[in-house]
């Protein structure tokens, strides 16, 4: 019996050395993997700044070379009215109807009222770009605007699926024809 005794007693000194020796080797193993995590967020955050900057600096060429003159919203939408209407303002919660062409950066028409019709939506219940939504809230019905959306108030990482490509810049030349 005290043989059997100080065998479970050797088990179970081996069994807490070998558990420590682990906890340890997952403490160094946590640390390693925390440190790459931060490394891997910080290469993401590097490359996001990137992308960001690089959008930036297209739609500040593309504002040069149409020699538009811009408001900015504190979202990073900008938008300029080509032409004033007198029309009621637009609100939350009314429908919203426009005529427009949608282009790329590059200026390429990818959708357009002739082609498709114009477009009515609920303001802010979604189904069209949040900057779109945006524009409209600082606008009037008869008003002419140029609303540039950046990617992130747009179609964002992946596109619309369809004409918009993944990470784009949209430009919406819009007439807000109605409201009710």
């Amino acid at each position: 019996m005290p043989l059997k005794k100080l065998s479970y007693s050797l088990l179970i000194i081996c069994i807490f050395i070998l558990g420590c020796n682990n906890e340890a080797s997952s403490k160094y193993g946590d640390e390693k993997n925390l440190k790459n995590s931060k490394n891997e967020k910080e290469s993401l955050v590097k490359v996001n700044r990137y992308m960001v900057n690089t959008e930036n600096t297209e739609i500040e060429n593309y504002i040069k070379r149409h020699s538009l003159v811009v408001i900015e919203t504190g979202s990073g939408l900008k938008y300029q009215i080509i032409k004033s209407g007198t029309g009621e303002k637009a609100e939350t919660g009314k429908y919203a109807t426009i005529i427009y062409n949608v282009k790329l950066i590059t200026g390429d028409i990818i959708y357009s009222s002739e082609e498709d019709g114009p477009l009515t939506f609920k303001i802010g219940h979604g189904g069209v770009e949040t900057g779109l939504e945006e524009a409209i809230l600082n606008m009037r019905v008869g008003d002419e605007a140029i609303i540039i959306i950046p990617s992130h108030l747009g179609h964002g990482l992946l596109g619309d699926g369809k004409k918009i490509p993944q990470r784009s810049t949209i430009i919406y030349e819009v007439e807000f024809t109605n409201i009710n």
